[in-house]
C-alpha cells in the first residue's frame, strides 16, 4: 500500500507563503492569494516516489481536522510562515493528536533565524528545511538517515541538530513540473478580470542583497534560470490539460540578463501559443527591444520595485537603481503598452517625513496603473531584522501579523502610530485621483473587471 502525503497551508490567515514576501492578502489592495506553487513541486517529487499525495489551502476553506482523519497521511508537510507561525504550528500539533504517528516537516523562510527557537519550543515538529525543499524532501522519504541529509533541522535525544547548509539546485530543469493536477486551479485568479491564472517559476536568485529583502538569504545570489524551452513545455502543460492561459512568471529578478529574456519571448511566440503573462522587473536592466519583445509574446504588465522617491533612501536600502532610472524604465513600458504595477516600501530606519513626501510625489509622477505602498517589515533573515535589533527599533507590541500593512518597527524618526498614518494616506493620495480614477474606468472591458476595480476603490477608502 503506497503511504500517503498530505501538504498544506494551514488554516491560517491567507497568506501569499512564497518564502520571499510572505504578504497577509487581506489588507492589500491589488494581490490576489496565489496558487500553492512550492507545494505543488513537492508533490510532484513525492509523486514520483510512488507516495499517494494530497494538496490543501486551508487558508481557504477545507476541514483540516476532517482530511486528517479520513485521509490518515503517513507524512504532513506545512509551509509555515513568520506572520502566522503559532497559528501554523498550532495546526502541526493537532495533526500530532488526530495521527500520533504522523512523520511532521515544515518549510519556511522562517527556518532562516528562527529555526532553534521553532525546534525547541514545538517537539510536534519531526523535521525543518531550510533552503529548497525538493531534494531535501525525497531524502526525506526516501529514508536515508537523518544525518547525512543537508539542510534540515531535527532532534536527537533531545537536542535540536542541524546538518549543514543544502547547495542550491543548479539545474531547475531537472525539477518536474508542478503538481497542479491536485488543486482546484479555478480558486487562483487575475485581480482584475478573474481569470484563471496560474504562477510560473521561471528562476530563483538575486544579486543584489537589498537591505529589507529575503530573496538573496532564501534563493541565494546566483541567478539560477529555466530554459526557455522548458518554461514553454509548461506553458504548453498548463493550456493543454487545463485550459490556463494567463501567468504569473515568478522570480526573485526576471529581466536582468536580456538575452535570456529575448530567447524566452521568441520560444512563447514561435510556439503558437496565445497567452498574457506579466512578471516583474528592475528599474535598470530594461530597454524598449526588450519591452516590446515582451508585449508580443504575451506580456501585458510588469512590476517594477521602486521602493522610494529619495536617492537617499536607495542608497541605504541597496537598491543600486536611481529616480532616474526608474522614470526611463517606466516611460519605456508605456510606450511598449503594458501596463505598469511600481512597488513603494515605507518605514525603513531611516525614513523621515520628508522622504515619505517624496515617495508619495514621485509614485503620483510616475502614474502607474498599479502601485502597492508596503510597509516596511524586517521578517527574520534579512538584514533588516538585525538592524531592527542592533538599533532596537522594535518595541514591545511588534507583531508581524500584519505584514507589510501595519509597521512592525518603529523608524529613527517616526513612530510606528505615524508611519502607518503616512501609508494610508499615500494610498488615497495616489488611488484617489479623479484623472487616475477615470483612466482605470475607461479601461473597463467586463463586468468582471467593473466589479474588481469597484471592490478595489472600497478596499482604498477603507483603508485604515
Amino acid at each position: 500500500m503506497k503511504k500517503k502525503i498530505l501538504l498544506i497551508y494551514p488554516p491560517s490567515p491567507v497568506l501569499n507563503r512564497e518564502d520571499r514576501c510572505q504578504q497577509p492578502t487581506g489588507n492589500l489592495i491589488v494581490i490576489p492569494p496565489l496558487p500553492p506553487t512550492d507545494l505543488m513541486y513537492l508533490a510532484a517529487v513525492a509523486e514520483k516516489e510512488d507516495f499517494e499525495v494530497k494538496i490543501q489551502d486551508y487558508s481557504l476553506g477545507g476541514n483540516f481536522e476532517k482530511d486528517l482523519r479520513e485521509f490518515k497521511p503517513d507524512y504532513l508537510i506545512v509551509n509555515i510562515a513568520t506572520p502566522t507561525l503559532l497559528n501554523d504550528m498550532k495546526a502541526i500539533k493537532k495533526a500530532k493528536e488526530i495521527c500520533p504517528n504522523i512523520i511532521t516537516i515544515a518549510k519556511g523562510a522562517a527556518f532562516l533565524a528562527l529555526a532553534d527557537k521553532i525546534m525547541t519550543e514545538h517537539d510536534e515538529l519531526d523535521f525543518g528545511i531550510l533552503g529548497e525543499a525538493e531534494n531535501t524532501l525525497k531524502e526525506i522519504l526516501l529514508g536515508i538517515p537523518k544525518a547525512h541529509i543537508l539542510g534540515i533541522y531535527y532532534r536527537e535525544n533531545g537536542e535540536v541538530k542541524f546538518t549543514g547548509i543544502r547547495p542550491f539546485i543548479e539545474d531547475l530543469d531537472s525539477l518536474p513540473f508542478p503538481a497542479r493536477h491536485l488543486v482546484d486551479n479555478n480558486i487562483y485568479r487575475r485581480p482584475d478580470n478573474s481569470k484563471v491564472q496560474a504562477t510560473i517559476k521561471v528562476s530563483r536568485g538575486c544579486p543584489f542583497h537589498c537591505f529589507f529583502c529575503l530573496a538573496t538569504p532564501v534563493s541565494g545570489a546566483k541567478v539560477r534560470r529555466r530554459s526557455p524551452e522548458n518554461i514553454v513545455a509548461e506553458i504548453k502543460e498548463c493550456v493543454e490539460k487545463y485550459n490556463i492561459r494567463n501567468f504569473l512568471f515568478w522570480s526573485d529578478i526576471f529581466n536582468l540578463d536580456k538575452d535570456w529574456t529575448l530567447k524566452l519571448c521568441r520560444a512563447i511566440i514561435d510556439s503558437g501559443l496565445k497567452i498574457t503573462w506579466s512578471a516583474n522587473t528592475r528599474a535598470d536592466t530594461a530597454d524598449l527591444e526588450m519591452a516590446e519583445m515582451m508585449y508580443k509574446s504575451g506580456c501585458r504588465l510588469v512590476s517594477i520595485g521602486v521602493e522610494s522617491g529619495s536617492e537617499e533612501m536607495l542608497k541605504k536600502m541597496g537598491k543600486h537603481i536611481t529616480l532616474e532610472d526608474v522614470r526611463r524604465t517606466v516611460k519605456v513600458f508605456k510606450k511598449a503598452k503594458i501596463r505598469i504595477y511600481n512597488y513603494f516600501v515605507i518605514g525603513l530606519p531611516w525614513e523621515t517625513e520628508e522622504t515619505v513626501e517624496d515617495t508619495i510625489k514621485f509614485a503620483i509622477e510616475l502614474d502607474s496603473d498599479f502601485i502597492s505602498f508596503y510597509t516596511a517589515t524586517p521578517l527574520p533573515g534579512s538584514t533588516f531584522y538585525d538592524y531592527a535589533k542592533e538599533y532596537n527599533l522594535f518595541d514591545k507590541e511588534t507583531s508581524f501579523e500584519n505584514a507589510y500593512y501595519y509597521p512592525a518597527v518603529n523608524t529613527h524618526y517616526l513612530s510606528r502610530e505615524r508611519v502607518f498614518e503616512l501609508h494610508k494616506s499615500a494610498v488615497r493620495r495616489f488611488y484617489l485621483r479623479p484623472l487616475y480614477i477615470l483612466k482605470m474606468l475607461s479601461r473597463i472591458r467586463s463586468i468582471d473587471e467593473l466589479k474588481n476595480y469597484f471592490m478595489a476603490g472600497v478596499n482604498v477608502l477603507l483603508c485604515k
